[in-house]
């Protein structure tokens, strides 16, 4: 199918749904699903449901507030704590799972409560190529995933934002906190402060593309391999080296390889629990 196709068959879906409340994170998907959800069936028929929690970073939380209105679309604001829920913070490689299976029912009682007909989640077709247990809660629970129903992808997703004007068009990936640490380390509200605190020096310094991967002692950067010239730059080495040193790491590596979706699965056993 061509993009024009794809777009057809979203809104075909969305027509067909009714009314829905949509899990939103602010980031590239999510924020195009919600503004197709709005053009096709109107803003008083769609609602943004937002968890905010430990995993998930102030700067986001702060835009998805700010894309929410800027869409005319209601969005309701749950506390969430991703830590409480038994094993989620010894990290094991259904962490996902558990995290998705709670934020849907959320979603799920809100838009009973509210009779709003279905929850969607922004899956895209790319997401079947990673290892995303998240995917397992979704589809357990009947979530709805119109734009992987559709066929897009995450460029896709991209090209049609900046159609529409959307100013996530050419936003970083969103992934929680919690996906900076290997599985099988402990994810405590200390050391997502950490990360926090690292990620948000790169992006105010203007890396458009980056994770600092959390492995005890060490912060390992990963920022697109177009941006590794101004990293190593002997300024911005020592700025870095300062701020991630305050934080609380011992030691700073910059990944070679670049950064890329999903380091932290790479390894991991789908099977394992």
């Amino acid at each position: 199918m061509n993009l024009d196709t794809k777009f057809q068959k979203l809104k075909d879906l969305l027509t067909e749904l009714g009314s829905v409340v949509v899990a939103f994170s602010g980031g590239v998907d999510s924020t195009f699903l919600l503004q197709a959800a709005r053009d096709v069936l109107g803003a008083e028929r769609v609602i943004a449901l937002t968890a905010t929690s430990p995993t998930y970073p102030s700067y986001e939380f702060n835009e998805s507030v700010r894309l929410a209105k800027e869409l005319g679309v209601q969005q309701i604001v749950i506390d969430s704590n991703e830590l409480l829920i038994p094993g989620f913070a010894d990290n094991p490689p259904l962490r996902c799972y558990h995290c998705k299976k709670e934020l849907f029912e959320i979603c799920q009682n809100k838009a009973k409560e509210l009779g709003y007909a279905e929850v969607l989640d922004g899956s895209n077709l790319d997401d079947l190529d990673d290892y995303r247990p998240g995917r397992q809660a979704a589809t357990e629970l009947q979530i709805r995933s119109p734009l992987l129903e559709s066929g897009l992808t995450k460029e896709d997703i991209r090209a049609l934002s900046r159609r529409s004007g959307l100013s996530t068009a050419d936003k970083q990936p969103f992934a929680c906190l919690a996906s900076r640490f290997p599985y099988g380390t402990r994810i405590t509200a200390e050391r997502l402060q950490q990360i926090d605190l690292c990620e948000t020096f790169m992006r105010e310094n203007n890396f458009h593309t980056f994770r600092v991967r959390y492995h005890d002692e060490t912060a390992r950067i990963e920022v697109a391999l177009d941006e590794l010239p101004r990293i190593i730059d002997d300024n911005m080495r020592k700025r870095i080296l300062a701020v991630f040193k305050d934080a609380g790491f011992t030691y700073v590596a910059l990944d070679l390889q670049g950064y890329r979706t999903g380091s932290m699965n790479e390894g991991a056993a789908p099977s394992e629990s």
